[in-house]
């Protein structure tokens, strides 16, 4: 293999850089970004660089000269618009057409808007740095009324730095506890009183129906937020946290297998054993069902397997994920390490909920196959570090955090 095409500038492209010099990889090695930025890391932007207490050379994953000591040419500010896995071929926005013979596919997602809402001044989405530099010049002009839609962890966050900044906030979520689908009800509801706390407004079972619309010096402005339930919210910032889709229009004629994300085996190998996908946008096989995941830990751990299987030409290891994610809400950080299910118990099994500081564990059928803390991260991680060897089968090569 004598050149490398990384598709995406993200922490799980850089990840794959890594690794692949790591791993031995001596060939070309490119990295094609849409954004105009070096990769960045993405968790700061909700909370620390929304808030304008870190900078922007403070987000770098590469370290000073990295890319030089990786041999790493980066294209930025350039889309990738079309793969042809068994042509070798990869066309470029700006008419460029690579010859490659290894693809790792980290595109990541986009985050998903208000149907409609494109253009209006005052509505906002958080993915990108350009995203984030957007929503803090509005933050912080005035004192706007902020209404975030979607309590999952971003909106959560965004509304934790909105406090932070001394500004009034109203959270929707369509469900009835905030962060069920991943906490399960019992700690999605301790989370739900974190805002209470801090002064939030958190409404759950609410659902929006639109959004009220002025004209401001000719461009469309919003002032307020319909909800389903026909009531109405002012609002001169809205910030919409419902999740993101797949970024994986340009691999359309590419012969991958696409649902949901790139599909992809037990080693994050596609259809094509040239083509490897990471990160949010990696559908791989997993024990049970194919999953997709958007957390951190994820982008980072996935690269050192798929470049072990891109190098190997086949799967040699299968990628066994942590089911590590945290957040920084207010002034707690939340910790969940397993994959619990809605109907696992929930066990306090140290400190107090009411102080906020506790660690717990989630019980199925007797059995440990989770752990979750606030404002505990020594006894947190040696708990984790437990159920990380009770849960491993002996002698499975993968990476885990």
């Amino acid at each position: 293999m004598k050149s490398v095409a990384i598709v995406g500038g993200s922490l799980a492209g850089s990840r794959a850089a890594q690794e692949l010099r790591a791993q031995g990889y001596d060939g070309l090695l490119l990295m094609i970004g849409e954004e105009r930025h070096r990769p960045y890391d993405r968790p700061p932007l909700s909370k620390d660089f929304l808030a304008g207490t870190t900078g922007r050379d403070e987000l770098d994953l590469l370290d000073a000269g990295e890319d030089t000591e990786l041999d790493l040419h980066q294209r930025t500010g350039v889309r990738a618009e079309r793969l042809d896995p068994a042509a070798g071929t990869l066309t470029l926005s700006d008419g460029a057409e690579l010859a490659v013979d290894g693809v790792v596919i980290a595109t990541g997602g986009r985050a998903r808007r208000l149907p409609g809402t494109a253009g209006i001044t005052g509505v906002h989405v958080l993915r990108t740095l350009d995203d984030a530099v957007g929503l803090r010049a509005e933050l912080t002009a005035g004192s706007p009324r902020v209404v975030v839609v979607g309590a999952g962890f971003i909106g959560a966050e965004v509304a934790s730095t909105c406090r932070r900044l001394g500004l009034e906030v109203t959270v929707l979520e369509a469900l009835g506890t905030p962060l069920a689908p991943v906490l399960g009800a019992d700690l999605g509801g301790i989370c739900a009183g974190l805002h209470a706390d801090h002064g939030t407004e958190l409404r759950c079972g609410t659902a929006v129906d639109r959004l009220s619309i002025a004209e401001d010096g000719g461009s469309p402005r919003v002032t307020g937020v319909h909800l389903a339930d026909g009531g109405w919210l002012p609002a001169d910032v809205v910030v919409v946290g419902i999740g993101m889709t797949p970024e994986t229009g340009w691999l359309a004629d590419s012969g991958l297998i696409l649902d949901d994300g790139v599909r992809t085996d037990h080693g994050l190998v596609t259809a094509f054993p040239n083509v490897v996908a990471i990160g949010d946008v990696a559908r791989y096989d997993g024990p049970e069902r194919p999953v997709r995941h958007e957390h951190w830990t994820n982008a980072s751990d996935q690269a050192g397997v798929a470049v072990a299987n891109l190098l190997a030409g086949h799967t040699v290891r299968r990628y066994v994920p942590s089911g590590y994610v945290w957040s920084d809400q207010y002034s707690c950080t939340i910790q969940l390490a397993g994959h619990p299910l809605p109907t696992d118990e929930l066990t306090i099994v140290d400190g107090d909920v009411d102080e906020r500081r506790f660690v717990a564990t989630y019980l199925r059928e007797g059995a440990t196959v989770a752990v979750a803390a606030m404002n505990n991260a020594k006894l947190f991680n040696r708990m984790r570090r437990q159920l990380r060897r009770d849960a491993e089968p002996a002698g499975n090569a993968a990476v885990t955090a």
